[in-house]
């Protein structure tokens, strides 16, 4: 999911210039970043390349398509990935995050489901839609506790 989503926006009203991002071509990454998108893009397709100003550092943002779902990834100016969001079904989630998920959602609709995963560290996200119409992103932990 768009890493802006996450932040919603009020939250970028107030950040202002915090956080800022452009679109890209693999060709004007730097070389280690460049390996990266290559290597991670090799059985994916494509689908978008930014670069975003987090809290001073610039990390790059590499959306892709493997399989018909999709798989984004978080890029630091080294070439490491810092986080990975991968696409799944709600039934493959731990029973605990895919109840606590049903329950937030209640009555709306899940328009997508992701495993997010920093280091060792794996979470869930959903996004929906509220039954007002509303669109919303809810995050957990395995157990179902919401993730920060």
């Amino acid at each position: 999911m768009k890493r802006f989503a996450r932040y919603g926006f009020a939250a970028l009203l107030l950040a202002g210039s915090a956080i800022a991002e452009s679109k890209l071509k693999v060709e004007s990454l730097p070389p280690a970043v460049q390996k990266t998108v290559n290597e991670q893009t090799q059985h994916a397709k494509l689908v978008g390349l930014s670069r975003e100003k987090e809290g001073g550092k610039t990390v790059y943002e590499l959306e892709t398509m493997v399989n018909d779902k999709s798989r984004d990834l978080i890029i630091d100016s080294a070439g490491t990935i810092l986080s990975v969001e991968d696409e799944v079904a709600l039934d493959t989630i731990p029973e605990a995050a895919k109840k606590a998920i049903q329950e937030k959602v209640a009555a709306g609709k899940i328009t997508k489901v992701e495993t997010v995963t920093k280091g060792s560290e794996v979470s869930y996200e959903a996004a929906y839609t509220s039954k007002s119409g509303k669109k919303a992103e809810y995050g957990v932990n395995a157990d179902g506790t919401p993730h920060k």
